[in-house]
């Protein structure tokens, strides 16, 4: 009732990489979410995988450019 008159307040409850994110109505716990043209969408299980897909790859992605960082330092001090 509070989000018909007033509407929605929405936080962000998980990043997904930089540019996706879910999001949730402190009010009434509707998730949204970033599709792939940017805008927001409803979190159905679908994109649900989809973000939890995309999840994966970023933090592989990020752990082998820190690795690479890391191995890069430690060639120049050597």
């Amino acid at each position: 009732m509070f989000c018909k008159l007033f509407g929605h307040k929405y936080e962000v409850s998980k990043k997904i990489t930089y540019h996706v994110k879910e999001y949730k109505c402190t009010k009434c716990s509707r998730q949204l979410t970033t599709s792939g043209n940017g805008q927001l969408v409803e979190l159905t299980p679908k994109y649900k995988e989809i973000n939890s897909i995309l999840n994966n790859i970023y933090n592989k992605r990020q752990a082998k450019l820190r690795r690479e960082e890391l191995h890069i330092a430690y060639k120049m001090t050597s």
